[in-house]
């Protein structure tokens, strides 16, 4: 299937614009902002500043020179054994980089930024990627996809920042719609075990500037994105509002409470399935 629901969504020269807004906001922060707590268990700002830091030089060392991953390494047999391992490399790069002041923490994102959206930029985006979108039940995607994961990454944790330290910059249509549009391609796979007849159609719409309106079409072989509904009107239509939607796919809210804040109009087990949807591995 071709057209808007499937197209690639090219993310690689969007990175530039935002790791200068988490260099600049980071730029503005004191000490107690450093230390502030987050949406994330146990991470402060400065944690999940030696996050994203961390992140980006693994993405560098494993993706683009290569690096053979140590020979110890899990062997990855299922997804659960792919959450514990990034869990597991994430704390141990938390910890490592959270002991860092803040002033170098700076200096060495600007550099490891800079390199990993030189990478991203040099890839043919039709390729192959190294690694497969798993949120969104691939085995093998390509880099486009690959990119834009990583994008929505980068986006959602500066946001998780911003959140903290109250303070706005990135929820534009410009950087958000794209972060929307890639997690919303792991609907079918997040309504794999959700019960339709073929031809019925699940709308889901965030509401805001940078939202819009997401189809699924279940198929005899499973659900599929559609750009249109549709001449039949769709069993379920949910509405989601943009400040939330990235929350919700980021498990920086909980089931019951996003229930609270979206509408559901018509089948409600087609409805809140979205609500379920996890587009992040850990």
């Amino acid at each position: 299937m071709t057209g808007a629901a499937t197209r690639p969504i090219m993310t690689a020269p969007l990175f530039e614009e935002l790791d200068g807004k988490l260099i600049e906001l980071l730029e503005t922060l004191n000490e107690r902002d450093w230390m502030r707590a987050t949406i994330v268990p146990r991470w402060t700002v400065k944690q999940i500043a030696a996050h994203l830091l961390d992140t980006a030089l693994r993405r560098l060392s494993l993706d683009r020179d290569r690096e053979a991953p140590p020979s110890d390494a899990p062997r990855i047999e299922g997804p659960g054994d792919l959450t514990r391992l990034v869990n597991d490399l994430n704390a141990r790069g938390v910890e490592i980089y959270g002991r860092l002041s803040g002033r170098v923490l700076i200096a060495l994102l600007r550099v490891a930024c800079r390199d990993l959206r030189e990478h991203f930029l040099s890839l043919d985006p039709m390729a192959t990627a190294t690694w497969a979108v798993s949120w969104a039940g691939e085995d093998q995607s390509l880099n486009w996809f690959d990119t834009a994961r990583e994008f929505t990454e980068r986006w959602h944790h500066q946001q998780q920042i911003r959140l903290a330290v109250d303070r706005h910059g990135i929820l534009t249509p410009r950087l958000y719609r794209p972060v929307l549009d890639t997690f919303l391609r792991a609907l079918p796979y997040a309504y794999r075990s959700v019960p339709a007849s073929p031809g019925d159609v699940v709308s889901v719409r965030i509401s805001g500037e940078c939202g819009g309106t997401w189809h699924l079409r279940k198929m005899p072989e499973g659900w599929a994105l559609a750009d249109e509904a549709g001449a039949i009107p769709a069993i379920a239509t949910t509405t989601i509002p943009q400040e939330l939607a990235w929350r919700i796919f980021t498990k920086g809210l909980s089931y019951d409470e996003a229930r609270g804040h979206v509408t559901v109009e018509g089948d409600e087990r087609a409805g809140t399935a979205v609500l379920r949807m996890t587009a992040i591995v850990g």
